[in-house]
C-alpha cells in the first residue's frame, strides 16, 4: 500500500450525518410518518488522471476508506492511463452567514405537524376536487470535509418544506394544481400563507378543467417568474456547467466573452443566498460564491469544480453531491436578475400573444441548445389584456434564440425551490426570475 499512496496526489473525505422526517397525507388519511437516520462518507483519491471513489455507510474508518479509494485510482490509472488531472488551488472556506432558524421544527410535536397538514388538505379539497396529497419534509444534517492538503471544515443545516397537490376530473379529463414551499426553520409556515396556497392548488385544478387548449404556433409571449426561472436553470444553467462543456455537450463551449443574449439579461448562480440551494462550501471544500453566468447579455463564466477550473481557467465552488455520492458540477440558486419593467408594460408590448404560468417539467438538450417545457397554464393576451384561460400549453425553441428575443425584463424577481437531477443524483436548488417578455417563441397546444 505504501507504494500506492506515493502515487496518490490528492484525496478527500466528506462525512455526512443526519436524519430526515417525512409525513404524507393521502386524501386526508395518514399514509406515512417516517424518520430516517443516515451516517456515511464519500471518499475520493486521485492518481494521475483517474479518480477512485468509495462510499462508506455506518461506522466510518476513514483510513480504510482512503486506502480503498486509492487502490481503485491506482489500478484504473495503471490499466487505462489518462491525461494528468490538475486541481485549481483553493483556500480553506470561512463558514459564516448560515441561515438563522427562529423556530426549530424538532421542537414541534408530530401531532401538531399532522394537524397542520390536515388543515392544508382541507383547504385544497374544494368542491369538485376528488383527490389530494400533502407532504411534509424535514431534514437535518452535518457535513464534515477534510482533504490531503490539510483542509478541515464543517457546517450544519436544517431544511423544512411542504408540497400539496389537488386533482379534479370531468368526463375522463384530469387536471392538477400543485403548490410547494421549502426553506429553513418552521417559521416557513408562518411566513407563507400555506392554507391560501392549498386553496390555490385546488382552484387551479378546477379552473383547468374548464380551460381551452390553444392552437400552437410562433407568437410573442410573457413568461411568469416560475417558468422563466426553469428556463434559466434548465436551458442556460446546465449548459454553463463546465463538466458538460468539457464533454462537448454544451452550446456554450468557447463562448466566454460573446454576446449570446439580449443586453437586458443577467443570469446569476449564487449559493450564498438563503434559498433552498444554499451551501457555505461545496463538496470539495471550496467556499461558496456568486457567479455571473451572463452579464448584460454577454456570456461571462462557467460553473466549476476544482478540476474543470484548472482545465478551463475559472474559480471553483460549484461541485455538489447528493449525500455521499461522487461530486459533480452543479447549480445552486440560479436566476435571471431584475430589470425595470412592470408586468402591465409587458402585456402592452406583446399586445396579442400568450402569458405562460408555472412549470410542469420538460426537457433540454444542452449540446444542441434546444428545449421544451410544459407550463401549468396559460392565458391569451388580446389587445394588451389577459383573456381566456388555457391548458396543456408548452414552450419550445432554441436557447440562444429565446435569449436574444427577450424585449423586457420585469422588476418582480421571485424564487422557487425544488430539486435538480444530474448524474443520478438529486440536490436542493432554487431558480427564479422576474416576468420576462419575448418577441417570438414557439408555443405548443392542440
Amino acid at each position: 500500500m505504501t507504494g500506492i499512496m506515493q502515487d496518490i496526489k490528492f484525496y478527500d473525505c466528506r462525512v455526512i450525518e443526519g436524519s430526515s422526517t417525512s409525513i404524507v397525507l393521502d386524501n386526508g388519511k395518514i399514509e406515512e410518518i417516517s424518520r430516517n437516520f443516515t451516517k456515511g462518507a464519500g471518499i475520493r483519491a486521485l492518481c494521475g488522471g483517474s479518480w477512485g471513489y468509495t462510499a462508506v455507510e455506518g461506522d466510518i474508518n476513514l483510513k480504510r476508506g482512503v486506502n480503498a479509494a486509492s487502490k481503485l485510482a491506482f489500478s484504473m490509472n495503471a490499466s487505462t492511463p489518462k491525461e494528468e488531472v490538475e486541481l485549481a488551488a483553493v483556500d480553506s472556506p470561512e463558514v459564516k452567514n448560515l441561515p438563522e432558524i427562529k423556530i426549530d421544527p424538532r421542537n414541534i410535536a408530530i401531532e401538531e405537524k399532522v394537524d397542520l397538514l390536515k388543515s392544508i388538505e382541507e383547504h385544497a379539497k374544494l368542491e369538485g376536487v376528488h383527490s389530494t396529497k400533502v407532504m411534509y419534509l424535514e431534514s437535518e444534517f452535518k457535513v464534515e470535509y477534510q482533504n490531503s492538503e490539510g483542509m478541515e471544515c464543517d457546517y450544519e443545516l436544517l431544511n423544512v418544506g411542504f408540497a400539496v397537490s389537488a386533482v379534479a376530473s370531468e368526463n375522463g379529463v384530469y387536471q392538477a394544481g400543485r403548490e410547494s414551499r421549502f426553506g429553513y426553520g418552521y417559521e416557513l409556515f408562518e411566513k407563507e400563507n400555506v392554507l391560501e396556497l392549498a386553496g390555490k392548488a385546488g382552484k387551479t385544478a378546477l379552473e383547468l378543467l374548464k380551460a381551452k387548449t390553444p392552437k400552437g404556433g410562433e407568437m410573442p409571449v410573457v413568461l411568469d417568474q416560475e417558468l422563466a426561472g426553469v428556463f434559466a436553470h434548465e436551458a442556460v444553467g446546465h449548459a454553463s456547467e463546465a463538466d458538460l462543456v468539457l464533454e462537448g455537450d454544451s452550446i456554450l463551449e468557447n463562448r466566454i466573452g460573446e454576446q449570446i443574449a439580449s443586453p437586458l439579461i443577467n443570469i446569476i448562480d449564487d449559493p450564498t443566498l438563503h434559498e433552498f440551494g444554499y451551501y457555505p462550501f461545496d463538496a470539495e471544500g471550496s467556499e461558496s460564491r456568486r457567479t455571473e453566468i451572463i452579464r448584460d447579455g454577454i456570456f461571462n463564466s462557467y460553473l466549476h469544480s476544482r478540476e474543470t477550473a484548472a482545465k478551463l481557467g475559472g474559480t471553483p465552488g460549484n461541485c455538489r453531491a447528493q449525500g455521499y455520492s461522487m461530486p459533480v458540477v452543479r447549480m445552486s440558486n440560479t436566476f435571471i436578475d431584475n430589470g425595470d419593467s412592470r408586468f402591465e408594460e409587458m402585456l402592452e408590448e406583446v399586445q396579442n400573444g400568450m402569458y405562460l404560468v408555472g412549470s410542469r417539467g420538460g426537457q433540454v438538450n444542452t449540446g444542441e441548445g434546444i428545449f421544451q417545457f410544459n407550463a401549468e397554464k396559460g392565458y391569451l393576451i388580446k389587445n394588451g389584456e389577459l383573456t381566456e384561460l388555457l391548458r396543456d400549453v408548452s414552450l419550445s425553441g432554441k436557447t440562444l434564440e429565446i435569449l436574444n428575443h427577450v424585449t423586457l425584463v420585469g422588476n418582480d424577481l421571485k424564487m422557487t425551490a425544488g430539486r435538480c437531477g444530474k448524474a443520478g443524483q438529486l440536490v436542493p436548488v432554487s431558480d427564479g426570475s422576474p416576468h420576462i417578455a419575448i418577441s417570438k417563441a414557439l408555443v405548443g397546444g392542440a
